[in-house]
C-alpha cells in the first residue's frame, strides 16, 4: 500500500505558491509517494506538475468545489487534473443539511460522474460526520452520495458519527475509491496513534478491499509538519 497526504494537513505552512511547492520535497523525504490537493495557491497545472515530478510525487486526487463539477465547468476541471496526472477528482463536501439539499448536490455529482468516467476519471465525495445522521424520512446522506458517485471515506469523521469503519468499508467496497486515515479525540485532531480512532481496523479494511492508497489527513493544531511526520512514521510502522 502506498501513502498520500492531503495537503490541507499543512495549511498554515503554505502562505503562497513558493512555500506551497517547497512542501513537496519535504513530504517525499518523509516517505509519502503522493499528495491530494485542496487548492493550488494560484499556480498553473503545468507549474504544479513540474514540481511534483521534480519531487518524485504523484497527484492522487483533489478536493474541488461542487461548482467545479457543474457541466459548464467540468471540462476545464478535467483538463487541469489531467495535466496534474491524477485520475480521481473529489469534492471535500457539499450541501447536505436536508434530504432535498442533498438530492440537489447529488444531481451535480451524478452527472459529473457519468461524464467523467468515459474520460478515465472517477468523481468522489469526501464525507464528514453529518452524512451519517438520518433525515426525518430515515434516509442517510452518505447513502445518497454513494449512489451518485464514488466515496472517499474520512474514517475519523465516520468514527465520530458512530459508524463501524470495518463494516462500512467492506460492505461498500465497490463504491469506495480511497480513504482518509485520520486521528483525534473528541473531534479535535491529533497525530496518527495519538487519538481514539480505530486505525488498525481502517488499515485492515483498506487492504482487504484492495485500495492502492491510504491518504493521511491531519487536522491537529501546533507544528503541522511535525504532526504529519508522526503520521508518516505511524503508517510505515503499521500499514505497509
Amino acid at each position: 500500500m502506498k501513502f498520500s497526504v492531503q495537503l490541507y494537513s499543512l495549511r498554515d505552512l503554505a502562505k503562497d505558491g513558493a512555500s506551497f511547492l517547497a512542501l513537496f520535497p519535504q513530504l517525499k523525504a518523509l516517505g509519502f509517494s503522493g499528495v491530494e490537493f485542496a487548492g493550488y495557491h494560484g499556480l498553473s497545472a503545468e507549474e504544479l506538475r513540474r514540481a511534483l515530478d521534480g519531487a518524485g510525487l504523484v497527484a492522487t486526487g483533489c478536493h474541488m468545489g461542487l461548482s467545479d463539477l457543474k457541466p459548464e465547468n467540468l471540462p476545464k476541471t478535467i483538463e487541469f487534473c489531467k495535466t496534474l496526472g491524477m485520475d480521481m477528482i473529489g469534492v471535500g463536501g457539499a450541501p447536505h443539511t436536508t434530504a432535498r439539499m442533498t438530492a440537489k448536490s447529488c444531481t451535480v455529482l451524478k452527472k459529473a460522474y457519468a461524464a467523467a468516467l468515459p474520460q478515465g476519471f472517477t468523481i468522489y465525495y469526501h464525507n464528514h460526520s453529518g452524512e451519517f445522521k438520518p433525515f426525518r424520512n430515515g434516509a442517510l446522506a452518505i447513502d445518497m452520495f454513494k449512489a451518485a458517485c464514488a466515496l472517499q471515506v474520512d474514517t475519523y469523521w465516520s468514527h465520530c458519527a458512530g459508524a463501524d469503519n470495518y463494516r462500512f468499508l467492506t460492505e461498500n467496497k465497490d463504491r469506495i475509491c480511497s480513504v482518509h486515515i485520520k486521528d483525534g479525540v473528541g473531534r479535535e485532531g491529533r497525530a496518527l496513534g495519538e487519538g481514539d480512532c480505530d486505525l488498525a481496523t481502517v488499515v485492515r479494511a483498506a487492504k482487504e478491499i484492495g485500495l492502492e492508497w491510504l491518504v493521511l489527513e491531519d487536522e491537529s493544531r501546533g507544528d503541522q509538519m511535525a504532526s504529519v511526520a508522526k503520521g508518516a512514521a505511524w503508517l510505515k510502522a503499521n500499514a505497509l
